[in-house]
């Protein structure tokens, strides 16, 4: 079965970097569509960057342009997230997550298209 592992979180002082990892399994992980979403305490889930298969394409929500950067690598089954000059705001949950089908070509921000999430990790990031 599809199966979708975070690591990576922590806690960081504001101005700090992580790296987040999703370790992909049960799927062609090089066919899908990939998001990371965040949920802060009392918010509701956020998109926060989206990336196609072959990595040509990347997207963003306007407060993490410019400090976060998704990649995968199709070989490794690994998606990344790369968070650097993290603020308090940027403190979640952050999970990532697989488009519903295969070869999507555009960009996805609704969490109801996405079929497989992971558990995922802590971020807190402290002023």
């Amino acid at each position: 079965q599809v199966q979708l592992v975070e690591s990576g979180g922590g806690l960081v002082q504001a101005g700090g970097s992580l790296r987040l990892s999703c370790t992909a399994s049960g799927f062609t992980f090089k066919y899908y569509y990939m998001s990371w979403f965040r949920r802060a305490p009392g918010k509701g889930l956020e998109w926060v960057s989206g990336i196609s298969t072959g990595s040509s394409s990347t997207t963003y929500v306007d407060s993490v342009k410019g400090r976060f950067t998704i990649s995968r690598d199709n070989a490794k089954n690994t998606l990344y997230l790369q968070m650097d000059s993290l603020k308090p705001e940027d403190t979640a949950v952050y999970y990532c997550a697989k488009y519903r089908t295969r070869y999507y070509t555009d960009s996805s921000y609704d969490a109801k298209d996405y079929d497989s999430w992971g558990q995922g990790t802590q971020v807190t990031v402290s002023s």
